[in-house]
């Protein structure tokens, strides 16, 4: 059986793979183990006499969130915690209010930056951070061996939170290391969870905010709009001659940005830009940056050219937050822009990427195509192989062409293979420092993994 859980959570086609009836059943097992120091595998009279857990539920704007949502609350009610519902709120403030508010875990409803008929369930533990392996693990585990549920008073109460936007539109404009006054830009938070949000929290901070694909009605969350679909932002950029843009995705914890002559900053150069502004003011812990695997190898030169430490994870932002927490450190992030600065945020936060990316221009005084002047991305190729078994990257004929291109390219090339968490397929990266050259090696590498098992 597969791994319910992928990277980011629980998620499928709502209604098809991912029904409420999943979404109940889910949210008890969830329960039973983020609430376990106060609910355990206990009786349905000692559940109706013990303190419950508190658990914060949010959602983003899609159509199916509504019925996804009320089944997770149900859930979580019928397991004995007392459940605050939030409404719609990106899921970096889902995080932050389950951290602030002293929640015992909370809950946020979103296929991030996926299609609209798409939808997810992710879990935060105490302290609004995400989930180890381990803790997803039991989750799954309880599905199967379901603890007893309370009756009468035992039972969970809904409650609504008073206006959870504002609390988090606070929290935004105060992490501001400088005003934005002076900034012009246009923002595209693809009709998501944070249409509200982002533009009136920049705005607060003294930036002039034209927001576009800022109204949704459900059924429009990420259509070719966002951070998945940059080109009208990168018009209305220069149509509207604003020094940046920025852009989120559906559940605002990505962000990338376009400089004043409509060209994307993408989350390696957005790091690069924010490593710099932290270590000058003697804010980057341990003077190191933690990205994944696949950052380009340009950020990797520009870091070492600076003097910061570049460490590396797996694929995923949890991950990233992992060693951050483990080494201490305070920036790390992703190339998609899941942006984490855990001075901050236990997340990625794409409105506080935005605030602290324009905090930069407006300190520095330079435009955004300057700042990301440290950045100089190398042509990166990526070909996605299609694969019976995925183990198929541990053959010997695979490991041997991987270490013999690796050779050949050096200190000014990258080979990474690697497999997808989701679909059946490994993915072949190559970079070099031409884009001809990354082309032909990644298409020598795929036709290798094609024919590993050919006998």
């Amino acid at each position: 059986m597969s791994r319910l859980f992928g990277t980011d959570g629980v998620r499928g086609r709502a209604n098809d793979d991912l029904t409420p009836e999943l979404a109940l059943r889910l949210n008890i097992a969830a329960a039973g183990v983020l609430g376990a120091g106060k609910l355990g595998r206990s009786t349905a009279r000692e559940l109706a006499e013990r303190s419950r857990p508190v658990a914060v539920i949010g959602r983003d704007p899609r159509a199916s969130g509504e019925m996804l949502m009320a089944a997770s609350a149900a859930g979580l009610a019928a397991a004995g915690v007392e459940v605050v519902d939030l409404g719609v709120l990106p899921t970096p403030a889902v995080a932050h209010l389950t951290a602030v508010t002293g929640a015992d875990f909370g809950v946020m409803i979103s296929a991030s930056h996926n299609p609209m008929p798409d939808n997810g369930i992710k879990f935060f533990a105490a302290g609004g951070r995400k989930l180890p392996d381990d803790v997803e693990d039991a989750i799954e585990a309880a599905l199967d061996a379901p603890a007893p549920l309370p009756q009468g008073k035992g039972v969970g109460r809904i409650t609504t939170s008073e206006n959870p936007v504002e609390t988090y539109i606070e929290h935004l404009v105060a992490a501001a290391p400088h005003r934005l006054d002076g900034i012009k830009v246009v923002v595209d938070p693809a009709n998501g969870a944070a249409s509200l949000a982002a533009p009136e929290a920049l705005r607060r901070a003294g930036a002039e905010v034209i927001a576009v694909n800022d109204a949704p009605d459900g059924l429009n969350i990420n259509e070719n709009c966002g951070s998945t679909h940059l080109e009208g932002l990168r018009a209305a950029v220069v149509e509207h001659g604003a020094d940046a843009g920025i852009a989120l995705d559906g559940d605002a914890d990505r962000c990338l940005a376009v400089d004043a002559a409509g060209r994307v900053v993408d989350g390696d150069a957005i790091m690069a830009i924010l490593a710099l502004a932290l270590r000058e003011s003697g804010r980057l812990r341990g003077d190191t940056l933690v990205t994944t695997v696949m950052s380009n190898l340009g950020l990797h030169q520009a870091m070492d050219a600076a003097g910061i430490e570049l460490q590396t994870t797996k694929v995923g932002d949890r991950y990233v937050l992992e060693r951050l927490t483990e080494g201490g450190f305070s920036l790390g992030g992703e190339q998609s822009g899941h942006i984490i600065m855990s001075d901050h945020a236990t997340t990625g936060d794409g409105s506080l990427t935005a605030v602290m990316l324009l905090a930069r221009m407006a300190a520095s005084g330079r435009s955004l195509a300057e700042l990301a002047e440290v950045f100089t991305a190398a042509p990166q190729v990526l070909i996605n192989v299609s694969v019976t078994d995925k183990k198929v990257i541990e053959t010997e004929s695979v490991r041997t062409a991987v270490v013999e291109w690796q050779r050949k390219l050096g200190a000014d090339g990258r080979v990474l293979l690697r497999p997808s968490g989701t679909e059946p397929l490994v993915r072949v990266m190559v970079e070099a420092s031409e884009e001809p050259v990354a082309r032909s090696v990644a298409a020598e590498l795929a036709a290798v993994v094609e024919n590993a098992f050919v006998a």
